[in-house]
């Protein structure tokens, strides 16, 4: 929406456009997947421009390669379509690829911090953002963008998971905060980040590389501005991460042997264990980034959640 907005024609390259209920009528769905080379071929033909947004976003499959086919070779893919049709690529990567922060807020150009990957969506993550860096240095048109941890109006995906945890606190399900829900992460308002797409697709130049973050605040910040707009209080339990790191390897280890799909991993809380922090002031200073304080963002999920019967 807010490319079209800006003006731009948009085409979506979607697995099944029959799930794309919201598909505005301007806009035209080719179907395809980021595996298929020869269809994302078709698919660039004609492009300016390739806003990669395709991703394995899962904390866990029992096929871990589907993760390296989808992150690392889908995105190998999209290079060589753009190659192919003369196009720019803006890859959308993640802040998990710039590694945990704890103590610290990091900006595009900090050193990632020493240690191994969590799980296999960071491992992959943090490999691809490689290739998109080698592409750059090889002065490929990319730009790399990074959003924070996204969260507002839009489908409760996997990478939703802060509406989906906000969803089941409210029906009295989410039993306590992880730890002392005291670290920090940058809560990106959903809005804020496609504006950042838009802008970079006006202003940024190849090479170039930009977080698209949001306030660095803590869980308990999170449950805190919730229960400003609903009433409802917040976790008063803290469950310790050993505990929670108990149960969720224990949950993976069933995952991986009957295939159940795990409602937490011992590598997730891992991550939840870490301070993910960072700044935004470049896409502030160069593309006229603007930051949704967590509050307001919270407060026009609330609303949101509310016109859709969820609350």
């Amino acid at each position: 929406r807010n490319l079209l907005a800006a003006g731009h024609q948009v085409r979506g390259f979607v697995r099944d456009s029959s799930r794309w209920t919201d598909r505005p009528v301007d806009v035209e769905a080719v179907v395809g997947d980021v595996l298929d080379a020869g269809a994302l071929r078709r698919a660039t033909a004609g492009c300016d421009a390739v806003v990669h947004c395709a991703a394995m976003v899962k904390a866990w499959a029992k096929d871990k390669t589907e993760f390296d086919r989808v992150n690392i070779g889908g995105l190998r893919h999209v290079l060589d379509a753009a190659k192919a049709a003369n196009a720019r690529v803006f890859y959308t990567s993640s802040f998990i690829a710039l590694g945990p922060t704890d103590g610290a807020t990091f900006d595009e150009d900090t050193p990632r911090a020493a240690g191994q990957p969590h799980n296999d969506y960071e491992r992959t993550k943090l490999a691809a953002d490689r290739v998109a860096r080698e592409a750059a240095a090889d002065s490929f048109p990319i730009v790399r963008l990074y959003p924070g941890v996204v969260y507002g109006p839009g489908s409760v995906t996997a990478g939703n998971h802060v509406v989906k945890n906000l969803i089941l606190h409210a029906r009295g399900e989410v039993p306590g905060l992880l730890g002392a829900g005291d670290r920090r992460m940058s809560f990106a308002y959903v809005e804020d980040v496609a504006s950042g797409f838009a802008a970079a697709l006006e202003r940024a130049k190849d090479g170039s590389a930009y977080i698209l973050g949001g306030d660095n605040k803590t869980l308990l910040d999170l449950f805190v501005a919730f229960e400003a707009e609903t009433g409802i209080a917040l976790p008063k339990l803290k469950i310790p991460y050993a505990i929670a790191g108990l149960a969720g390897r224990l949950q993976r280890w069933r995952a991986e042997l009957f295939g159940v799909e795990p409602e937490v991993t011992d590598e997730v809380v891992r991550i939840y264990a870490h301070e993910w922090a960072y700044s935004s002031a470049r896409a502030e200073t160069e593309l006229g980034y603007r930051i949704t304080s967590l509050g307001e963002g919270v407060a026009k999920t609330v609303a949101w959640l509310r016109e859709q019967g969820t609350l």
